[in-house]
Formats: C-alpha cells, sequence, structure tokens
C-alpha cells in the first residue's frame, strides 16, 4: 500500500505520487516489458501482480493505492520483485518527497491483514523524486522474504524503469 497527504497544489500542478514493481531475473533486469507494472499496465500477463489502480490526488484515509502480489503465481524465472515510489512528471514541476506530507509505503499480509513494513518517505527522500522502497527475494523453491531498501533517487518513473531493462520512451 502506498499513501499520502494532498498538499496544496504546488504552483499549478498537484503532487502524484505513484507506486510500481518490477518482476526481475537474477541479473536484475526485467524479463520483458510487460514484467513493469503501473499505471497504464496495471497486471502481469498470468496475474501475479495486480496494480489496483491510480490515484492521483492522496485524498482520503489509509492507503490511496494498492498493488497486489500472489507468490504462487511468480513465475520460477523471477528471482525478485522490486517496488518504486515516484511522484508523476516531477522534474518537469520541481516537486520533490519533501514537499509531501504523510507519504508512507507499507507492506501488508492479505490474509491475515498484519503490516510486515513501513517505510515513511517524507523525511529520508526529501530531495529525492523517486524511491526503490523494497524487494521481496526469492528464498528457496517457496519462499520469499522481504529486503528494505530505501534508495532515493531523481529521474523518475523512466530512470528506474530503463535501469531494471524496461524499453519505454522519454517524456
Amino acid at each position: 500500500g502506498l499513501g499520502w497527504d494532498a498538499p496544496e497544489k504546488v504552483e499549478i500542478y498537484a503532487v502524484d505520487i505513484d507506486s510500481s514493481a518490477f518482476l526481475l531475473r537474477s541479473d536484475r533486469r526485467v524479463r520483458r516489458d510487460t514484467d513493469f507494472v503501473f499505471y497504464n499496465n496495471l497486471e502481469t500477463e498470468n496475474g501475479a501482480i495486480t496494480h489496483c489502480g491510480d490515484n492521483i490526488t492522496g485524498g482520503g484515509e489509509g492507503d490511496d493505492e494498492e498493488i497486489k502480489v500472489d507468490l504462487e503465481r511468480v513465475p520460477f524465472d523471477v528471482e525478485r520483485i522490486s517496488f518504486a515510489v515516484t511522484i508523476h512528471n516531477a522534474e518537469e514541476r520541481q516537486q520533490s518527497f519533501g514537499i509531501v506530507k504523510g507519504a508512507f509505503i507499507r507492506i501488508v499480509d492479505q490474509d491475515s491483514g498484519k503490516e510486515l513494513a513501513h517505510f515513511d518517505l517524507t523525511e529520508d527522500a526529501s530531495a529525492d523524486n523517486a524511491m526503490i522502497f523494497g524487494e521481496l527475494v526469492r528464498e528457496g523453491v517457496n519462499g520469499w522474504k522481504f529486503k528494505a531498501i530505501g534508495q532515493g533517487s531523481n529521474g523518475g518513473l523512466y530512470k528506474i524503469a530503463r535501469d531494471y531493462g524496461v524499453n519505454v520512451a522519454p517524456n
């Protein structure tokens, strides 16, 4: 889940935070472009990962965006699932996580409702407009563990997607 409190418009633009996920091989690259799940590609081919839709305002309580993962459906050649958080058109709009209030991303066990990991984005990434939150890493045949990363950067979703081998055109 990803949540944030909608700040007042900065200049003329609202702040739109987006969540995304990448299914990665052992070389930390996607197998194909459809292994990139985000607001314009809401589901992997086999339904292992589903993005529940884009919230462009941050309005409301709780999670503003959700990505659901069915670990049993993740293909055998995927060794990790990386989760990123970015600000839409941040460089054009000159926005960073520093102007956003209450931004967080968390991992929740869907069956129990128990929160397994929580990361507050605003303080740790105040000058950044993109962040790799963490990864689910395959352990053995059927096991998975969560690895917190918290690596901030600039360049937005385009840079992260390119770094993971997704064939995307610049904005």
